[in-house]
């Protein structure tokens, strides 16, 4: 199927993957193009195998899985030629330093050379690494490198960037520096699902949240529509809002 820009960012119909027991259970997700998406869930609830599954590393045991109307395991090159995953723990080619590794993974994507020195140089300095441009990624701090990888995620201009826990390692100033780079990227048109613990970075980037627990999406919505559905007062933090929604489905 050829995508469009009527199509959203991500379609999950019916996702399930089994580990033993249902790590995500019979999963509907949808995604509009160019949303900030949030999705939370208690330590185990399924969100790092949803994106895993979806970045094409696990395989779905049921269900469909499509980006910008692709089947992302039927058409794996094209659904990941537009789609970018960073893991919680940054994988690097240590021995490379910035700039030799973001060329590098360019021309994984064929980006042309001149292009990818380019986006290689804006992105360094966007995220304050161009000082250390020729300095190899073993040395760097585990935030420095988190910064490296997200470069990285970054260099092919994917339409669909997936998220898992990209804030770990930051300090309050590395972690402003991603913020900000990634809410411009939205708003250039890009879409984004972000898992994290930080409720508060939730709370302040995201335009939509899903609850995930036990493998299932229980709730979903702006934080104005969680806090409705939980009927507590419209000043409740997210934090708030989560525990009471998990809470209830543990035990519904």
């Amino acid at each position: 199927m050829t995508a469009t820009n009527a199509c959203p960012a991500l379609r999950l119909s019916g996702v399930s993957k089994f580990f033993g027991k249902a790590a995500v259970d019979n999963l509907d997700l949808q995604l509009p193009s160019g949303e900030f998406y949030a999705l939370l869930g208690p330590n185990g609830a399924g969100k790092t195998t949803t994106l895993r599954m979806v970045a094409g590393l696990l395989p779905p045991d049921a269900g469909k899985i499509e980006i910008f109307g692709i089947d992302a395991w039927s058409q794996p090159v094209a659904a990941k030629s537009i789609t970018a995953w960073l893991p919680d723990e940054p994988m690097l080619y240590d021995k490379l330093d910035p700039l030799e590794y973001l060329e590098f993974v360019a021309g994984l994507w064929s980006v042309e050379p001149a292009v990818a020195r380019t986006r290689a140089t804006d992105l360094l300095d966007v995220l304050d690494l161009w000082k250390h441009r020729h300095e190899r990624c073993e040395s760097f701090s585990r935030g420095m490198k988190q910064k490296v990888a997200l470069a990285g995620a970054l260099i092919h201009e994917p339409r669909l960037l997936m998220l898992d826990e990209p804030l770990t390692g930051l300090d309050a100033g590395m972690a402003r520096l991603v913020k900000d780079l990634l809410v411009a990227r939205v708003q250039a048109g890009a879409s984004i699902v972000l898992t994290t613990h930080i409720l508060e970075v939730a709370e302040r980037l995201a335009d939509r949240i899903g609850i995930i627990h036990h493998g299932k999406l229980i709730a979903e919505g702006t934080l104005e529509e969680l806090r409705a559905r939980t009927g507590v007062a419209g000043s409740s933090s997210l934090e708030d809002v989560f525990l009471d929604l998990t809470r209830a489905a543990e035990h519904s």
